[in-house]
């Protein structure tokens, strides 16, 4: 039930019990089909074990269940392909698996699930960069109040908040390229990393078999060496971090008492059973769920690292899981993302109305910038915080507070003072900004 909740559908079907089976299915195959071409068992054989190589024909309950007493998957799996090759050809069943260990079936399995994953992911983030450089230009010139400790700080606009996290995930564009390219790497090992019972054709046999799995050959099986596997963790880790920012600020920003930007609204969407008025982030708590659960899962994947030997005892089998709920996480998180800024409603006129219920305070560093080339830093400083503490013990606005003082007339005058409360004119470099994220966005797209 909360896979259906966290989680897309795809997600799930790329890490189903069945599609794991069958991945570990396309590396027997493979590895059937690399022996036979490089001349370690007749290509008869091969024939055999590859017709036999497809989930449709086993018990996957039987396996999943089985499992349990003999350690990993992988073993019981490699039973019943072996009774299934020998039903069919009993001269090719005890070229079943030749040569490989049960870590290799299932690394290698993985992976090919984390290629079909990373391409669901990839898809996605384009997709939300599309979104937002999209809502970037839009909004380039909209503004509202900059919030710093919860506080209203500073003019900024909803295109720079925007251009922030487009920035960030451009970053983690170039981050899921690198990760793919580190881990779609086959794992062929043997018993002990070394392909001893290949004598001297191992070498040979892991290139075919890479070849026919559309894999990268290692220099050496990594199988307890679990940087690349924590390198897919650590990335998909930071991309839902960045996802649930973006989650947090939107859902501040939704706050009845804020008002400023919602979620898209769609028919049963964001509903409550009690109160017919709530209009809830539903899809900043998917990511935001997802954004508490990642960290501790990619502790898991750096603490599993840690391996003996040439296997690890129960460190291992702490990625069988941990890594696709990762991937599951982030998915979700993802998706729930792509449909919130796609559709998100912005009331710029609440943005506006918001910046005035400060009466002003919100432009008091502008305010300081222009007296500190006369007076100094510290001198200015000093004059515009007694301003707002009179402005705030009066109830008056600031700009009426500092126009009755002296010091400040002398510098500025009262279209000076009126232009230093125009919230277009303290933006600094926002334009320069946006414009330099959007055309990296545009650079990465081509």
């Amino acid at each position: 039930m909360s896979d259906s909740l966290f989680a897309t559908d795809a997600m799930r079907d790329v890490f189903s019990d069945r599609a794991r089976i069958a991945r570990m299915l396309d590396f027997e195959a493979a590895l059937a089909n690399a022996e036979a071409h490089v001349g370690v068992i007749p290509s008869a054989a091969a024939e055999a074990i590859a017709r036999e190589c497809t989930p449709a024909g086993f018990d996957l309950s039987a396996i999943v269940r089985d499992a349990r007493a003999a350690g990993n998957l992988a073993i019981p799996l490699v039973a019943a392909l072996t009774r299934k090759v020998a039903a069919a050809a009993p001269e090719a069943k005890g070229y079943v698996h030749w040569g490989a260990t049960s870590q290799d079936v299932i690394d290698t399995g993985l992976v090919l699930q984390l290629r079909d994953a990373l391409g669901l992911i990839e898809a996605d983030v384009n997709r939300l960069a599309t979104a937002l450089a999209s809502q970037t230009r839009k909004h380039a010139a909209t503004v509202l109040a900059g919030r710093t400790w919860l506080q209203q700080a500073l003019p900024v606009t909803l295109g720079v908040k925007l251009a922030g996290v487009l920035g960030a995930i451009q970053r983690h564009r170039l981050r899921l390229a690198t990760a793919r390219r580190q881990v779609l790497v086959v794992q062929f090992g043997g018993a002990a990393g070394t392909l001893a019972s290949l004598g001297d054709r191992g070498v040979a046999v892991t290139e075919a078999l890479a070849g026919k799995l559309a894999l990268d050959v290692p220099d050496i099986p990594w199988h307890t060496q679990r940087d690349r596997f924590c390198e897919v963790a650590a990335m998909l880790g930071m991309l839902t971090a960045t996802l649930g920012k973006l989650a947090r600020d939107v859902a501040l920003l939704a706050q009845s008492e804020v008002g400023e930007a919602q979620e898209p609204a769609l028919p049963g969407r964001g509903g409550s059973s009690t109160m017919p008025q709530k209009r809830n982030p539903v899809g900043a708590a998917i990511a935001l769920e997802a954004a508490v659960r990642v960290p501790g899962l990619v502790a898991t994947m750096l603490t599993a690292a840690v391996q003996e030997h040439e296997r690890g005892l129960g460190n291992w089998p702490a990625e069988w899981t941990t890594l696709p709920d990762i991937a599951l996480c982030a998915s979700g998180a993802l998706a729930a993302m792509v449909e919130v800024v796609e559709g998100l409603d912005v009331d710029a006129d609440r943005m506006r109305t918001n910046l005035d219920i400060t009466q002003g305070l919100i432009f008091a560093e502008a305010v300081q910038m222009a007296l500190a080339p006369e007076m100094g830093r510290g001198t200015a400083h000093s004059l515009v915080a007694g301003a707002c503490r009179r402005a705030i013990a009066e109830h008056a606005h600031l700009r009426e507070i500092l126009a009755q003082e002296p010091k400040v007339t002398q510098i500025l005058d009262a279209q000076a003072l009126v232009q230093l409360f125009d919230s277009q004119h303290y933006l600094g470099a926002t334009h320069a900004f946006i414009e330099r994220v959007l055309a990296g966005h545009a650079a990465s797209a081509t």
